[in-house]
């Protein structure tokens, strides 16, 4: 498993029956997580201090519970920072699992970026050394973004939701990243790569966190085991001649991880290289275990 174990601000401190007690920077959230079955003692006094906690209702759905939480507050990873806020289903606009995911892409990319220093792999057009593009599709708040941004990428961020793209804006400010690092889009992801297709657009490095199941703009269904492999092969149209990475994470329930191996080997045999996929997850403070939090798929060449 690959897991998120940078983490000063945030911490899962105990799971037990269906719930998690996370510390959000000086904050406590109960929060309910259906890979918690087990039923442990709840010995960490959080469970009963907690600043706000999330109630699923048995009809679907569910609500807060607040008892001592800022409408919104930041957290940090290294030098990125997150704008948080609880809102509907449970969620506070970050998933912090992702973070390893963060690491990994922002290695390769500075990597790639010293390779092309000491090459002297220049942009004919600028006469600048040639920039790392990285296309962030379903890219939610942006954390994927941050750090690749971060790192030196030029990022064109994709999102069908203006508010998740405005949210994400908001967290490359609080980042102190410079307004040119990143080309924000409130787009259908499928329709955006296709016009990308025509016009002859190519990315270094594609990330993509698609969801289970959604809605397109004009009410087209995505279903995540349907839909991904079509829209895979769409994005591999878009690869530049020598790509760096492409990633794909998964929350969908039964989807195993070596699915996303197979998916990415099949899709880009003729680019050769090869895929490695594994559950992500986050350690768990009092018990010592590490909580899974769904998987990815990273190919390289």
């Amino acid at each position: 498993m690959w897991t998120a174990d940078h983490w000063k601000d945030y911490e899962v401190l105990d799971t037990s029956n269906g719930e998690k007690l996370e510390r959000w920077e000086k904050y406590l959230l109960v929060r309910p997580d259906p890979q918690v079955i087990w039923k442990t003692d709840r010995m960490n006094s959080g469970w009963r201090r907690y600043n706000a906690r999330y109630h699923r209702s048995s009809s679907g759905g569910g609500q807060w519970e607040f008892c001592d939480l800022p409408e919104q507050w930041q957290i940090s990873y290294g030098q990125l920072v997150f704008n948080l806020k609880p809102f509907s289903f449970k969620h506070t606009g970050l998933f912090p699992e992702q973070a390893v995911n963060w690491d990994w892409c922002g290695a390769q990319i500075r990597g790639e970026i010293q390779r092309r220093q000491l090459s002297g792999d220049v942009d004919p057009a600028t006469g600048k050394i040639r920039p790392v593009k990285i296309l962030n599709l379903f890219a939610y708040t942006g954390g994927a973004t941050l750090a690749a941004a971060a790192a030196g990428a030029q990022v064109t961020h994709v999102d069908a939701s203006k508010g998740m793209v405005g949210w994400a804006k908001e967290n490359a400010v609080s980042s102190g990243l410079p307004e040119t690092s990143v080309r924000w889009l409130v787009d259908d992801c499928t329709k955006f790569v296709e016009r990308e297709i025509r016009r002859g657009h190519v990315y270094d490095g594609i990330i993509m966190d698609p969801p289970s199941y959604g809605r397109g703009p004009k009410g087209e269904i995505w279903k995540m085991e349907d839909n991904i492999y079509d829209f895979l092969q769409l994005c591999v149209q878009v690869l530049s001649d020598k790509p760096l990475f492409v990633m794909i994470s998964s929350y969908t329930t039964g989807l195993a991880p070596s699915v996303l191996t197979y998916m990415l080997e099949t899709a880009l045999r003729d680019r050769g290289g090869r895929a490695e996929s594994s559950e992500i997850g986050l350690p768990v403070t009092d018990t010592g275990l590490v909580l899974p939090c769904g998987s990815t798929g990273r190919w390289q060449p």
